[in-house]
């Protein structure tokens, strides 16, 4: 009798993406919220709001004091010189040479921002929305200095975890702290409400070590204009204005992107990405290796 030998199937591919020629947009089969309304600190009315925009806004989580420390952590950490060659690190040519644009798996490197990435107030709304234990799946700090020219597309950020990462589900949230100010003219979030109900397949192969290019201008897993055209129609565009310590929750596959700062005030910002522990990547769906750990992390330890 010949032996049976166990075969690992590949996982399921729910949102295809960067494997046509034409682009398509498809109806999201997964849920938004998936825990209990009560269950955590969100009101029934931010979750309701979560689940029909795509994006929540919570006021008042951190102090005054606590926003101008994480930002005076930020300024330390651009000042290391030791930053500007360490891989987790997004460098942008300004008119004084180099300097440091994002710093991924930055709970890694600073311990007040390690800190606030396993604080309740901002991880039990994490679970409540997500409906189960999560752990970290990408920290940046980022700084965008006045006057720079470099906006970021539109885009869903889930597109690139589930293509690059193997992330199956949109069961993700990330959530968004402004360190300054945030207004329109020096690059404030923009947002499609809503846009997270549809995902938009994109078209051309992931390059060889595309995640050379996180933090910067990207073309792979980039909406056509065609699809653009139909979601600002069918959503339209929330230019989400921020106070220092703001924070702003966001689903995984909300349609987001920012403009270029166009005035003499920096910008910067910290961006906490939780994931479903019962969400765990697989193979990426679209690449033919994952990217490195520090941009999307495959050990699901869940934070206590």
């Amino acid at each position: 009798m010949t032996a049976l030998t166990e075969t690992q199937l590949p996982a399921l591919d729910e949102y295809p993406t960067r494997k046509d020629r034409a682009p398509a947009l498809l109806y999201r089969t997964h849920p938004t919220v998936w825990g209990p309304v009560e269950d955590g600190p969100c009101t029934t009315g931010e979750i309701e709001a979560y689940a029909a925009a795509g994006y929540v806004r919570a006021g008042g989580l951190l102090t005054g004091d606590e926003i101008r420390g994480l930002a005076a952590e930020l300024d330390r950490l651009r000042g290391d010189d030791g930053m500007l060659v360490d891989d987790r690190t997004a460098i942008a040519e300004g008119l004084d040479g180099a300097q440091v644009r994002s710093v991924y798996e930055v709970h890694r490197i600073s311990d007040a921002f390690a800190e606030l990435a396993r604080d309740p107030r901002v991880v039990d709304r994490a679970r409540q929305i997500l409906g189960s234990d999560v752990y970290l799946y990408q920290t940046r700090a980022t700084h965008v200095p006045a006057l720079d020219d470099v906006d970021v597309h539109w885009h869903s950020d889930f597109e690139t975890w589930h293509a690059e990462d193997g992330m199956p589900a949109p069961r993700a949230v990330a959530v968004s702290i402004a360190l300054t100010d945030a207004v329109e003219d020096n690059g404030a979030l923009r947002v499609m409400p809503g846009s997270h109900k549809t995902f938009v397949s994109c078209v051309g192969e992931t390059p060889e070590d595309h995640y050379l290019d996180a933090g910067k201008s990207q073309e792979a897993g980039l909406p056509d204009d065609g699809s653009l055209s139909i979601m600002t129609a069918m959503y339209g565009v929330d230019v989400l204005d921020a106070e220092a310590g703001a924070v702003t929750v966001c689903d995984a596959n909300l349609m987001h992107g920012t403009a270029a700062n166009a005035t003499s005030h920096p910008r910067s910002e910290l961006l906490l990405v939780f994931n479903s522990v019962e969400n765990t990547c697989v193979d990426p769906f679209s690449a033919d290796a994952p990217r490195p750990a520090f941009l999307g992390a495959r050990e699901a330890e869940p934070i206590r």
